[in-house]
C-alpha cells in the first residue's frame, strides 16, 4: 500500500483513539448504548456537570464517534456505529487479561 495513504490512515486511526482516551468519554459512549439521548439526560445519568458532558460530546462528534440530531428544543446524541462499543468491549478484555497477568506476577513475587 502507498506509504502516504498508510500515514493518512494511521492519522485517522489516532484521531479515533484520541476520542476514546478519556474515562468520561468512554462512560458517555457506554451510556449511549441504550440509544439517543440529550445532554441533560447524560449529565444526570453520569452525575457530571452539563458543561463537562457538552465538552466531551463535542470531541466525540469531531471524531465522528457520536452524531447529533435536533428535535425542537432538544439535541439528541447517538453512536454513529455500534462497532464503537464492540471496540471498547474488546479493549476491556485486553485490560482484564493485563490485570490477570499482573496479578499472577504479583503472586509469584510474594
Amino acid at each position: 500500500m502507498n506509504p502516504q495513504l498508510l500515514r493518512e490512515i494511521d492519522e485517522l486511526h489516532a484521531q479515533i483513539c484520541e476520542g476514546l482516551a478519556d474515562p468520561k468519554r468512554i462512560a458517555l459512549l457506554y451510556a449511549l448504548r441504550e440509544g439517543a439521548t440529550t445532554v441533560n439526560q447524560l449529565a444526570e445519568t453520569l452525575q457530571l456537570p452539563q458543561a463537562t458532558v457538552s465538552r466531551h460530546l463535542k470531541i466525540l462528534r469531531e471524531r465522528n464517534l457520536v452524531a447529533a440530531r435536533r428535535d425542537g428544543m432538544n439535541v439528541y446524541y447517538s453512536l454513529t456505529n455500534d462497532k464503537i462499543l464492540e471496540a471498547l468491549d474488546l479493549l476491556r478484555q485486553v485490560l482484564n487479561d493485563n490485570l490477570n497477568r499482573s496479578a499472577t506476577l504479583a503472586k509469584a513475587i510474594a
